[in-house]
């Protein structure tokens, strides 16, 4: 019989009436697209380097850029939520995707893409909360999780058809084709905004403490900038500019917790971890996103260099998995709703680390098959993860808790991925390094890259297993939040 958690008064009252169809449809056309035109540019990174004349270290700025953007935006999206109507977010948020994108489609050098990337990501900081508000207001806590669900099945499924759609364009037009074709579909879908949102959430402008937005962007900024740069280049964590980063991040984030929390009205309102299946949710979460990137990074790395694969095929070749865990999100919702995140989650977690386990044995003879199934049952298992550990957290904070519920789960979402993608090349280095030493091999015989690669891959997911264990030790104390349902009756115990 699983237990349950009373949820706070405030989360029990039905959410007021509102037409959430248009509403979520204006939100997740603008989220697939927006997201769909960011993640097609990953299996392009190889072609632009030769096009722009830019070297690895440099390049990797399309991707650390954008995340350093989220990181630095998404601890000031509690406060945004607060100050602006949820219609002038969502303009604001589109505009900068727009923006970005078209700057993008005409960007003459490498400099003016990469600001281009930083413009897009403001505008995925700015949509990405305002849509799990959105939800937690217009849907009341036993609806949740089937409309979590949906947000999950778009969100998920734009990154698995992304690198198969950018390849497709690569293969027969240009890398420019891939920003061309998402504006028009920005505009449409700014324009769908404008007609269908509507304003959900309460303005109370709470006071702005600048030294709050200071402190928060230096440390969540510099903690994802140094553990994003340890995973560039050959100096790793011995890189100054790593040691630097996450120390100064580290202080101003210490500081900025001691400072939120002396506050009467805080920026990011920290109170919320009292709740302590919010904190259990965000701590799952948090080793969920640990293994999603660092397996994301892992297997095409591995796909292209281990078993020579090209981007296409390597992209084809994992859009199955990614494509399952888009579909099953809405699917895990509705069992979320009517029994709880432990069924889900334990076992979730028990097959990633099965899976992971299996993963260990990657070798360049492997058949593509095993790899397909192998990451499908990755993605079906993460799909029981995240929903409903963030859902379940989630319920459990008042009302005028959510947008903080929300910042700072996205935050550490940005965090955790930093983390687990530095950690999970560090160990792969390390990997590929020790097979040239044990046995007597220079690195300039390109021919063992291979089987380097291998020992390397098969180390970092060793690593992953480690993270997916925590989370499931993590998991077992994870209770339902009980919530009242429309009829008044409580939803069955299980």
């Amino acid at each position: 019989m699983e237990q349950t958690m009373p949820a706070d008064a405030s989360v029990k009252e039905e959410a007021p009436q509102y037409k959430a169809v248009p509403i979520m449809a204006a939100l997740l056309i603008s989220g697939f697209i927006g997201m769909l035109s960011e993640t097609g540019l990953n299996i392009a990174i190889s072609e632009l380097m030769g096009i722009f004349n830019v070297e690895a270290a440099q390049i990797q700025w399309l991707t650390t850029g954008f995340i350093l953007v989220l990181a630095i935006l998404t601890p000031v999206s509690g406060l945004l939520l607060q100050w602006f109507t949820t219609r002038q977010l969502f303009v604001a948020s589109l505009l900068f995707s727009i923006i970005g994108t078209l700057v993008a489609a005409l960007a003459p050098s490498f400099e003016v893409l990469l600001v281009a990337r930083l413009i897009q990501a403001a505008g995925t900081g700015l949509l990405i909360p305002l849509m799990f508000n959105t939800v937690l207001v217009i849907f009341p806590p036993h609806k949740r999780g089937a409309a979590m669900g949906i947000m999950g099945l778009v969100i998920m499924f734009a990154p698995a058809v992304g690198p198969a759609i950018a390849g497709l364009f690569l293969e027969y037009s240009s890398w420019r084709a891939i920003f061309w074709m998402a504006v028009p579909l920005l505009v449409g879908a700014l324009i769908f905004g404008i007609i269908f949102m509507r304003n959900v959430s309460e303005v109370t402008r709470p006071r702005i403490d600048l030294l709050s937005i200071a402190l928060s962007s230096v440390g969540f900024g510099g903690i994802v900038f140094g553990f994003s740069t340890a995973g560039e280049g050959d100096h790793g964590w011995s890189n100054p500019k790593v040691i630097i980063g996450i120390s100064v991040g580290a202080a101003a984030l210490l500081l900025f917790i001691v400072r939120q929390l002396r506050m009467r009205q805080p920026m990011m309102n920290l109170r919320a971890f009292r709740y302590p299946m919010f904190t259990m949710g965000t701590l799952i979460v948090f080793v969920a996103m640990m293994i999603i990137l660092s397996t994301v990074m892992l297997l095409p790395l591995y796909l292209q260099a281990g078993m020579a694969m090209l981007p296409l095929a390597a992209g084809l070749l994992l859009l199955p998995g990614g494509l399952v865990n888009g579909l099953m999100s809405p699917v895990m919702g509705r069992l979320f709703d009517k029994y709880g995140p432990r069924w889900l989650v334990l076992p979730g977690l028990a097959l990633v680390i099965v899976i992971l386990w299996l993963l260990t044995g990657i070798e360049p003879t492997t058949p593509k098959g095993i790899v397909i199934l192998l990451h499908t049952l990755m993605m079906i298992g993460i799909s029981m993860i995240m929903m409903p550990a963030s859902t379940n957290g989630l319920n459990q904070l008042p009302r005028e808790l959510y947008p903080d519920g929300t910042a700072i789960m996205n935050t550490l979402q940005q965090v955790a991925g930093a983390i687990g993608t530095a950690l999970a090349i560090s160990v792969m280095s390390a990997g590929q390094k020790a097979y040239y030493t044990d046995n007597s091999i220079p690195k300039e015989d390109l021919s063992f890259i291979p089987l380097a690669m291998t020992q390397g891959v098969q180390s970092a997911f060793m690593m992953v297993i480690f993270f997916a264990t925590a989370g499931f030790i993590l998991s077992l104390f994870i209770k339902r939040v009980k919530v009242d349902s429309p009829d008044g009756m409580q939803p069955p115990m299980h």
